[in-house]
């Protein structure tokens, strides 16, 4: 799994001009799934995100999670995260999940982050052309990628 987690003042997906997900203060998730993923990989990265210090404490140092602000987490599907862009100038997506594996996987993920922050974790509408607003805060983008684990 590949998630570019941003922080964000606020954030909201729409899909035909209607909102399906929308947080004030917390972190917007771009999830990216891939076909050798598995329930583990879900598992620590829901926990790593959740518990991931890059909100301000009173010293102005990155210091809190997402749930010790009471933040919120807003998570959107996105295949084109496993682009393979070494050839040529079209991408490939050889990589990405199928979308019968990768929802049922995205939806797990979502329910892992929804356990684990103790409330529910909008999204966006799996497959669906959405459209993304944020603002981003600091800017802090942190890409963290499951096969990588450094």
């Amino acid at each position: 799994m590949r998630v570019v987690v941003q922080r964000c003042s606020s954030a909201r997906v729409l899909v035909d001009s209607n909102v399906t997900g929308e947080i004030k203060l917390g972190l917007l998730l771009l999830v990216g799934i891939e076909h050798a993923d598995t329930e583990e990989d879900i598992r620590w990265l829901a926990s790593k995100i959740v518990n991931l210090r890059i909100f301000e404490d009173a010293q102005g140092l990155m210091n809190l999670s997402v749930k010790e602000v009471n933040g919120d987490i807003l998570a959107v599907s996105q295949f084109t995260l496993h682009a393979k862009t070494k050839k040529g100038n079209r991408p490939s997506f050889v990589l990405a999940a199928q979308s019968d594996r990768a929802k049922p996987m995205f939806e797990q993920f979502v329910a892992e982050l929804s356990a684990l922050l103790g409330k529910p974790v909008p999204t966006g509408i799996f497959g669906a052309k959405m459209e993304v607003e944020i603002y981003n805060n600091g800017p802090v983008t942190i890409l963290i990628d499951t096969k990588n684990r450094e």
